[in-house]
């Protein structure tokens, strides 16, 4: 049975462990913003051996590319992208301490397997509506990879942001487990 569950960042070993899928979740405090192109220059940075620009120990990133904001708005349209395109990446900054992810669609085996080992979870967010998920948002700032436009890493202060658990640390599915139990038999 799902429940709703209010988290505030930095999230613990102990807050994703206690995640199972299908939980409602509303997220508080800082989400890290991150598309591919800031992955790959992470995932650079430590294959290098040097130290990354934000840290990501108990962190939350949202994979988004947000529009412009409006007049007085700290952020435009911010939903969700693809996240199979970060999985590349995604197993090392498990490794190194991340503990979530948002963005939309499946994930592969070896970022699930990743969290299983290293305790981190999957979240999705309601894709086509990144205006209702910017209004979650009260603050946003740039803090790496400017030149990406959009797809700069942001600190986004977030309150009461809604995600649902997809990934858990137990490696269930819950788009997999969905299909089951709808399926006909």
């Amino acid at each position: 049975m799902s429940k709703q569950i209010r988290l505030r960042t930095p999230l613990s070993t102990e807050d994703v462990e206690n995640l199972r899928i299908g939980d409602r979740v509303l997220l508080n405090g800082v989400l890290l913003t991150g598309r591919d192109a800031a992955h790959k220059r992470l995932f650079d940075l430590i294959k290098e051996g040097k130290e990354l620009p934000i840290d990501i120990n108990g962190q939350v990133i949202y994979y988004v590319g947000p529009t412009p904001p409006k007049p007085g708005k700290p952020i435009g349209s911010a939903g969700p992208t693809t996240s199979y395109r970060m999985d590349p990446y995604a197993p090392k900054l498990i490794e190194l301490g991340l503990k979530g992810m948002i963005g939309k669609g499946n994930r592969s085996q070896a970022v699930i397997e990743a969290m299983k080992r290293f305790k981190a979870v999957y979240f999705g967010a309601t894709g086509g509506a990144g205006a209702l998920l910017a209004q979650r948002i009260k603050k946003a700032e740039i803090v790496a990879y400017p030149d990406l436009g959009p797809e700069a890493i942001r600190v986004l202060e977030a309150e009461d942001f809604p995600v649902i658990v997809i990934n858990d640390t137990k490696g269930n599915d819950l788009y997999t487990e969905g299909i089951k139990r709808y399926a006909k038999v």
